[in-house]
C-alpha cells in the first residue's frame, strides 16, 4: 500500500449506526489514518433495532423511543475511535429516514421508514453528497442488503442509483462481503468452545456468506483491528460483549475482524494482488 493516500476519497453508505463498523471499521480506520479522506453516510438512526442493554431497554420503540437518538451518540462515539470526522445522515432539511425494522414487520409500512422511500428523492439527496465530496470509491451492500434487511436493500438501492445520477463519477465500487471459507473457519472455532454461530452450524445457511470466487478485495487491516474493537465497543446498545463478535475475536483472533472483503462490481482489478490474486488496495488504478 501507499504510505499516503492525501488527496484519495471514499464514501461509505450504510443502513444504521454499527453497520459501518462491522463491514468496514478496520478499512475506514486504515485510510483514514493515512490520511485519505473518509465520508460515512448512514441512512437511518436504527430506531428499531433490539437493544442489548437491560438498562437502557425504556429507549425501545415500543417504550419512549428513544433509541435512535441514543444511537447517534454510539455513533459519534464509533467515528472518533476509527478517527472519522465526515459522518452524516442521509438526510434534506427536516426530511430524514427511520429504521423499517425487518422484513414484514409492522415498521415497514409506516410513510416515515426508509423501506417506504421514494428512490429517486432518496438518491437525489446523496447525489448531493457525492457532488460534494467527490468520491473516487463507494463502498455499499450487495444486491440483498447482505442478509435481507429492508433498509440494507434500500442503501444498496440509493447508493447505486445515485453513483448512477450523479455528474461525478465514481471510479470504483465496492460491495461488502464474507467469503464462506472465513465464516467456517469461524464455525468451526465457535463448535470447540460448545457455541454456534449466529444460530445455524451450517455455512450455507448463512445468508451473507458468499462463495470466495465473489472475494476481489482484502484489505488488512490488522493493524487498527483495536480501533474497530473500541467502535464495536462504543454501539454497546447493538453488541453485546459476550455475543458472537467478541467471541470470535478470543477464540479466533482479532484477525477475524481486521481482515474486511469486498466484491468490486464498478472499475477494474488493480495491482497489487495478495497471493489469492485479490486486490490489497481499494484505491488501486485510481486516478486523482
Amino acid at each position: 500500500m501507499r504510505s499516503s493516500y492525501k488527496g484519495f476519497r471514499a464514501l461509505l453508505v450504510h443502513a444504521h449506526p454499527d453497520d459501518e463498523t462491522i463491514n468496514n471499521g478496520a478499512t475506514m480506520a486504515l485510510y483514514a489514518a493515512l490520511g485519505a479522506e473518509v465520508t460515512l453516510v448512514t441512512c437511518t438512526r436504527g430506531e428499531e433495532g433490539e437493544i442489548l442493554t437491560p438498562e437502557l431497554s425504556h429507549l425501545s420503540s415500543a417504550e419512549n423511543d428513544g433509541l435512535g437518538q441514543h444511537r447517534e451518540t454510539e455513533l459519534a462515539n464509533a467515528m472518533n475511535a476509527l478517527g472519522i470526522t465526515d459522518y452524516r445522515f442521509l438526510a434534506e432539511g427536516e426530511k430524514t429516514y427511520r429504521d423499517s425494522g425487518m422484513m414484514g414487520t409492522d415498521p415497514n409500512n409506516r410513510p416515515d421508514v426508509f423501506w417506504q422511500a421514494d428512490l429517486e428523492e432518496a438518491a437525489d439527496y446523496l447525489v448531493k453528497v457525492i457532488e460534494e465530496v467527490k468520491p473516487h470509491i463507494l463502498i455499499t451492500y450487495d444486491e440483498i442488503g447482505g442478509y435481507g434487511h429492508p433498509d440494507h436493500i434500500q442503501a444498496h438501492r440509493v447508493a447505486m442509483r445515485a453513483s448512477e445520477k450523479a455528474n461525478w463519477s465514481i471510479q470504483k465500487i465496492y460491495w461488502n462481503t464474507m467469503p464462506k471459507s472465513v465464516l467456517a473457519e469461524s464455525m468451526e472455532k465457535m463448535k470447540e468452545i460448545g457455541s454456534d454461530f449466529f444460530g445455524t452450524d451450517n455455512v450455507d445457511d448463512i445468508p451473507f456468506a458468499k462463495d470466495d470466487q465473489f472475494v476481489h478485495a482484502l484489505i488488512d487491516g490488522n493493524a487498527y483491528v483495536e480501533q474497530k474493537m473500541d467502535a464495536m465497543k462504543a454501539h454497546h446498545t447493538q453488541i453485546a460483549l459476550d455475543g458472537p463478535f467478541f467471541a470470535l475475536s478470543n477464540n479466533l483472533g482479532l484477525q477475524v475482524w481486521g481482515n474486511e472483503f469486498y466484491t468490486l462490481v464498478k472499475g477494474e482489478k488493480t495491482e497489487p494482488f495478495d497471493e489469492a490474486g485479490r486486490e490489497s488496495d481499494l484505491f488501486a488504478g485510481v486516478i486523482l
